[in-house]
Order: C-alpha cells, then sequence, then structure tokens
C-alpha cells in the first residue's frame, strides 16, 4: 500500500469509525478493498463486495429509466432538483447482518451499520424503494411555479430525518441538468461537459478503453442516427475471440462516434397528441429508426433515434425482410409510445421492396408473426421519403 493510500484509509476509517456508520468487526466473512483514483486525482476508499453479491438474495423492486422520468416532463415549464444528504448513509443495514459486509484492512476487520458503502448489490434498489415510499405520489416540475410541491417535499424530508444539500439543489429553473442530460421546456439535449468529454477523448489502446468508451456511448444512443453502423468496428472488437487490433477502421469508427456527438440534435419530449412519424431503414448489417413528430413550426423533429446490428440469421434475410426487421425492432422500441395513440402515425421508408408486402399471398411463417405484431398499430405504410 502507498503512502497516499495508506493516508486515505486512515483518515477513511477514523472519519467513519466517528460518525458510527462503521465498527471493528469479529465477523467470520471479510471482502477485500482497494482504491480508485477520481477526477481530481483524489483516492477513493472501496469495498470489493462482488463474492457477498454473489451469495446475496438479489431486491428485485424496479428502479425508474431515465427515458420514462424524462417523459413525464413533457409539459412542465419549471423544474427542481433536490440532492438527499448523505445518501446511502440514510438507511440502517438489519441489525444483526451488519457482519456479512465485512472488510478487512492492515488497520483491521471493520462492518458497515450503514448501506453507505458501494458495490452491496441491494443497495440501488433498497434506497429507490425509500424515496419512492416518501414521494410515490410527487413530481416537482410543473406548467406554473411549483411553490406548493416544494414545500410538501421539504416537510417529507423533514418528518423523515433527511437532509438536503443546498448547493446541489436547484430550484424553480426553466432548464435543469439531470442525469447527463439538459432538460428544458418540451426538450431534451446532451450535457455539453459529457459532450466535451468525448471530444477529449484518447484512442482506446486496449479493449477495455474500447469497452470504456462504447459504454459511455451508449447512453446516449438515441441521440445519434444510425449508431449501429457507426460502432460497427468498435462492436466487433469486444466479440469473443476476436483479437486486440487498432487500425483504420477502427479509428474511424471511434471519430466518427466522437463527431456524432457534436451534432447530436435537440430532442422534443414525446407528445401523443401530436403527429407521430418513424422513418427506418436497413443495411447489410444493422437496422435503424427515427421516431418524430410535427412541432408547431410545422417540421418534423427528432424524439429519439435507435439502431442495433443484426445477427448472422438475420443478415441472410431477402431484402424486403431487412427492411421489415427494421419496422418490427423500431415498433418493439417505441411500442410504448405508439400503442393506443388517438391518431394513425405514419412508417416511412425509401425502399421499394416493401411493396412485397402489401401485395404477398403467401407469407412464410416469419412473416406470418409479424403482420400479427404488425396488427396491434394503428399507421400507414408511405414508401419513399
Amino acid at each position: 500500500m502507498s503512502v497516499n493510500e495508506q493516508k486515505e484509509l486512515d483518515r477513511f476509517l477514523e472519519d467513519n469509525l466517528r460518525k458510527g456508520y462503521i465498527r471493528p468487526s469479529k465477523s467470520p466473512l471479510s471482502s477485500p478493498v482497494f482504491f480508485v483514483k477520481k477526477k481530481d486525482g483524489k483516492l477513493r476508499f472501496i469495498q470489493d463486495y462482488r463474492r457477498l453479491n454473489e451469495y446475496t438474495v438479489k431486491n428485485r423492486y424496479p428502479l425508474p429509466l431515465v427515458a420514462d422520468i424524462i417523459n413525464c416532463l413533457r409539459q412542465a415549464k419549471y423544474f427542481t432538483k433536490f440532492d438527499v444528504r448523505w445518501g446511502y448513509n440514510n438507511v440502517r443495514i438489519k441489525e444483526g447482518h451488519e457482519w456479512k459486509a465485512a472488510f478487512s484492512t492492515n488497520r483491521g476487520l471493520f462492518e458497515p451499520l450503514v448501506m453507505f458503502f458501494f458495490g452491496l448489490t441491494n443497495s440501488p434498489a433498497t434506497f429507490q424503494a425509500l424515496m419512492n415510499s416518501i414521494f410515490a405520489d410527487l413530481i416537482a416540475a410543473g406548467k406554473v411555479a411549483v411553490n406548493t410541491i416544494v414545500h410538501e417535499v421539504l416537510e417529507r424530508l423533514a418528518k423523515n430525518d433527511l437532509y438536503l444539500r443546498p448547493e446541489k439543489c436547484e430550484f424553480e429553473q426553466t432548464s435543469i441538468e439531470y442525469l447527463g442530460l439538459i432538460i428544458s421546456e418540451g426538450e431534451v439535449h446532451m450535457d455539453p461537459v459529457k459532450v466535451e468529454a468525448v471530444k477529449n477523448w484518447p484512442a482506446p489502446t486496449c479493449l477495455r478503453d474500447v469497452r470504456g468508451f462504447l459504454g459511455f456511448a451508449n447512453f446516449y444512443r438515441r441521440f445519434i442516427d444510425g449508431f449501429a453502423k457507426k460502432a460497427r468496428a468498435l462492436n466487433d472488437l469486444t466479440k469473443k475471440g476476436v483479437g486486440w487490433s487498432w487500425g483504420t477502421n477502427e479509428q474511424v469508427a471511434f471519430e466518427a462516434l466522437k463527431e456524432a456527438f457534436t451534432t447530436a440534435p435537440i430532442l422534443v419530449l414525446w407528445d401523443p397528441d401530436k403527429p407521430t412519424r418513424i422513418e427506418v431503414d436497413a443495411s447489410g448489417f444493422a437496422t435503424g429508426g427515427a421516431l418524430l413528430q410535427q412541432q408547431g413550426d410545422g417540421l418534423w423533429h427528432p424524439v429519439a433515434f435507435r439502431s442495433a446490428s443484426m445477427d448472422p440469421a438475420e443478415r441472410n434475410y431477402e431484402i424486403y425482410d431487412r427492411e421489415m426487421l427494421a419496422i418490427i425492432e423500431a415498433l418493439k422500441d417505441w411500442r410504448h409510445f405508439l400503442e393506443g395513440l388517438p391518431n394513425p402515425f405514419e412508417i416511412v421508408t425509401d425502399h421499394r421492396n416493401l411493396e412485397y408486402w402489401q401485395t404477398a399471398q403467401d407469407l412464410s411463417r416469419r412473416q406470418a408473426r409479424w403482420a400479427l405484431w404488425l396488427s396491434q398499430f394503428d399507421f400507414t405504410l408511405h414508401i419513399g421519403w
């Protein structure tokens, strides 16, 4: 252990012993610890709970999807954001179970009394359940100023002995950063800080670097038209049995994705009452689509993009089946938007091969399954942009 790591370990132990978050342990189990360097160069003390998590009965309480939360805000004009102080520290580990999360250091064995420690598999679900139990019927966004809701939130926090970090809170803003996105009235776009990080991202030098970049980029793929096609060379590197090789194709794909981040459009928030259109396309190895809605300016603005690589069997489909696959996959991804709309939506493709579908008398089993899937939607098919 380096001198700096020992200093951080000592600080961590003394600070958390004083706060009552940990205590000395005589547990028959222990998890190892390690350090990771943060962006500011400081060290973060981490417990490696992978072995413990493997044997833990999972809490399946659902976590909210970012996209679902954002879609709820389509009519909001003002936004308020709260940041709960001490986070997981507010949740006590069940008495008598603390020993299971014990961790070993060169200063002895310790066990946590609160859920603070990163890496415990059930921490996110447990904390989400706590928040939902307190705020299940509240959302701090609205067409008008939300003083009443804000006061109710603060009262409920106080009632449950939860505190906020004022420096991290924002009140009645017309634009707000939320989980790497900037949300404003009817719109959402990438956080410029994240875009800048991608612009300065160095070229990968190993498979781990590639996976790290793709993991970051995947979070924003709804903003990027043709993501799968652009990322193909990088995704191929991550396949089992493929050796490391960084050449022209990989560098071009890397630069294309970075460029896509800097030119990504602002997305509009979904509104079921507005005219809706899906534009789809398929290549020899990927499908893609765009979900668009007509706005007050008469133009079609993107709500989201989608793309996916085809598997080997799908690449052998006839061209009209590959084009229909693009439609089917788009409808699956956006079914929660498209089912039950008050008016028919449009599906637009530039491939006249789909005329086959409109006149075919005999359908294969796959085509019959697709036809059944399509029957649940109310749409019109347009061939040609």
